[in-house]
């Protein structure tokens, strides 16, 4: 194993300091981590047909899947900052995505639906450790200027899983079997566990930096105003999201008449799109991160409608899918500089809280998806998931005085941001 210094939180360090090229390769395993997890959470959706055919089951039951990781990962995310103590991240992580390799493996050998939802508990405990840290992490791997970019790129592997990794699973589910997907991820996890093993220097609880105020740290962060309302719009819009994302197969298929592999073509689009929109809105949101998260669920808004109103033709189904990958791509990033603004020193903490926020509305919206398209059809799901974005925007305005940007020296900037609100 490569020998690291002990890293402590990057507040403590030189602003000055420069970002070598083997911290990097630090931050780029830890996000080909976060792309392995949540592929592994979300290749369901691309396999979604055969992989119901092949257990047996309904696809609803089948999209199910996504609502037991989703609130398993909930319940584990915000637990992991106080369960840690003083254990090396490094290590926890790396723990983490060998579960992650197991709940995989579970996955590919399943038979029915029972083994299934063991196989996708199992994969929601390493989704939460890994999840609920990268983020707190990142930054503490990069010089402190550096600090936005390196989460923007460890949470850009959320927006890479749609690019490469549920598009790809697809393609592998088509020629060699849904189940040979879930291998191939279960191997990458596991090497990716020796990957964080060596390059990550080791990891111990950051330590609160002095003059932040002890009172501040510990005040509940479900009272500060700006914590509250970044959560709240994100439990509507990322619910609204998946109620849609979890059957745009069956809405593909059934509204445009596409074949699998054309599917695969407006999904790998939607992909490139939320990378695009990843790194794009990481770099609005250092300075403006509310009002890019505001402009973001409107653009979430505006791409359901568009796709409810005119996604019976191929071509405008494909604009309206890149449009929704280019705003839910950068939500993720976006939402993760909010929280973290809003409590600048209990970065774990809220980012724990963030995620498993950000996973029960998947698993929320995987299950209101089910439930509408059985009881109503996919034109119904399209109109109540963009009524429900359009509703997500009405939290956006609540927010703290205190709130200010973690990993600067100075003041945010409070210059009109993007959709013409302040930075803050």
């Amino acid at each position: 194993m490569v020998s690291h210094p002990p890293v402590e939180h990057t507040g403590s360090a030189s602003a000055s300091a420069r970002t070598t090229p083997r911290q990097w390769m630090s931050v780029l395993v830890l996000s080909l981590s976060t792309f392995t997890v949540v592929t592994s959470e979300m290749l369901p959706v691309g396999v979604l047909t055969p992989m119901a055919a092949g257990l047996g089951i309904a696809p609803g039951a089948a999209g199910f899947s996504l609502t037991v990781t989703g609130l398993v990962t909930a319940l584990t995310a915000p637990a992991v900052p106080r369960l840690l103590g003083t254990r090396d991240r490094r290590a926890v992580l790396a723990v983490a995505m060998v579960v992650l390799a197991a709940g995989n493996a579970l996955t590919a050998v399943a038979q029915g639906f029972g083994l299934l939802v063991v196989s996708r508990i199992v994969l929601g405990v390493g989704m939460g450790v890994v999840w609920g840290l990268a983020a707190a992490v990142a930054p503490r791997l990069v010089a402190p200027r550096n600090a936005a970019l390196a989460v923007s790129t460890a949470v850009g592997g959320v927006a890479a899983a749609s690019v490469a990794g549920v598009p790809l699973g697809t393609l592998v589910g088509d020629v060699l079997g849904w189940r040979a997907a879930f291998v191939l991820l279960a191997a990458g996890a596991l090497l990716l566990a020796a990957g964080l093993l060596l390059s990550l220097p080791p990891l111990p609880r950051p330590r609160i930096p002095a003059g932040s105020g002890t009172a501040t740290t510990r005040e509940p962060l479900l009272r500060n105003g700006s914590v509250v309302g970044g959560l709240l719009l994100i439990l509507l819009l990322v619910t609204a999201h998946f109620a849609a994302y979890t059957y745009i197969r069956p809405v593909l298929e059934e509204r445009t008449g596409l074949e699998p592999g054309p599917v695969a073509l407006v999904l790998l689009g939607y992909g490139l799109f939320g990378l695009a929109g990843n790194f794009a809105a990481g770099s609005l949101a250092a300075r403006h991160a509310r009002a890019t998260v505001r402009c973001l669920a409107a653009g979430i808004a505006g791409s359901l409608t568009l796709l409810a109103l005119l996604g019976s033709g191929a071509g405008p189904a494909g604009a309206a899918v890149a449009l929704w990958g280019l705003a839910y791509g950068g939500l993720s990033v976006a939402g993760q500089l909010w929280l973290t603004r809003a409590a600048p020193h209990r970065v774990e903490e809220v980012t724990g809280i963030y995620v498993g926020v950000f996973t029960a509305a998947i698993a929320l919206g995987a299950l209101l998806g089910g439930t509408l398209v059985e009881a109503a059809g996919i034109t119904a799901l399209l109109w109540s998931a963009a009524a429900l974005a359009v509703l997500a925007l009405a939290a956006g305005p609540v927010r703290s005085a205190g709130e200010r940007q973690p990993w600067s020296s100075g003041p945010s900037s409070q210059a009109p941001g993007p959709c013409g609100s302040s930075s803050k």
